[in-house]
């Protein structure tokens, strides 16, 4: 199974992005999510997501999301959302394949758009365009379109029964994670993966295997998951400004962290590729 928001379940329709006719049929009959400059959205009684009806939308700039399977449009307006809202993060596991990627694709626009309020060409104001997928500098110039910035994310393992975990400076004293990194401009994902294994412990890897992807939208990367293997022999050379901790744990310790019975260990969350990686690895 795919990570949660990796499922790719709506139609983006991208080809109806310019069709004003349809765009203004389309909003009378869909569902409308509302997020906030913060990525918040609207929450009902029960906590769950809350998708209003065109009618009870406040002002706010539209973006077209898609349709489902049935047909169904869905549009995000950015717009303050109440009292009543919650967070991707704070939502996801009791979230639809659906409605995880309604939040993410929303929560990806709401971090290009505030960023991308001038043209970097030109220096003039941009307006958005193409249902909320362009903005396009007034007078004209070069068109902007969002941006999604590659990083990598690799669970080392020594091919056997262990795994490489680190804590990132500034994290909590138990908690352990893969490595990660952005890919630099002109670098394949798999090189990244051996550069910043080597940065960052001190590494050198092989056996570099694509696992999977993820939108990861806190702001706007999509993260690329491997497993990699390494020589736990070598020693570990941390970055300290990266890295506070690193080291060895066999298949058992990390199953005992991801079911909760490891006090002294604590992991991503079950909504995160790194998650994915580790549990991939952990059970098999």
């Amino acid at each position: 199974m795919l990570p949660l928001l990796s499922r790719g379940v709506i139609d983006r329709a991208a080809h109806r992005r310019t069709d004003e006719a349809w765009l203004a049929a389309a909003w009378r009959s869909s569902r409308v999510l509302v997020m906030d400059t913060d990525g918040r959205v609207p929450v009902d009684d029960a906590g769950g997501l809350r998708l209003l009806d065109p009618g009870d939308v406040p002002a706010g700039e539209r973006w077209f999301l898609g349709q489902d399977a049935d047909g169904t449009p869905y549009f995000a307006v950015h717009a303050e959302v109440g009292a009543s809202s919650s967070t991707l993060r704070e939502l996801a596991l009791d979230l639809s394949d659906a409605d995880a990627e309604l939040v993410s694709t929303a929560l990806a626009l709401v971090n290009w758009h505030a960023s991308h309020v001038y043209s970097p060409v030109t220096g003039t104001p941009a307006v958005t365009t193409h249902a909320g997928w362009v903005r396009s500098p007034e007078g004209g110039g070069p068109s902007m379109f969002p941006r999604t910035d590659p990083a990598m994310i690799v669970l080392v393992t020594d091919g056997g029964d262990q795994c490489l975990l680190a804590r990132g400076a500034g994290r909590p004293a138990n908690w352990y994670s893969c490595l990660a990194g952005f890919v630099e401009p002109g670098e394949s994902a798999e090189a990244c993966v051996a550069r910043e294994v080597q940065e960052e412990v001190g590494l050198a890897v092989r056996d570099i295997t694509y696992v999977v992807s993820q939108p990861w939208p806190f702001p706007a990367s999509l993260m690329l998951g491997f497993y990699a293997v390494a020589d736990p022999a070598d020693p570990i050379q941390r970055d300290p400004g990266e890295i506070a901790d690193a080291r060895w744990f066999t298949r058992a310790e990390l199953r005992d962290a991801l079911e909760g019975r490891s006090p002294d260990m604590a992991t991503p969350g079950a909504i995160s590729v790194a998650h994915h990686l580790m549990s991939g690895w952990a059970y098999r």
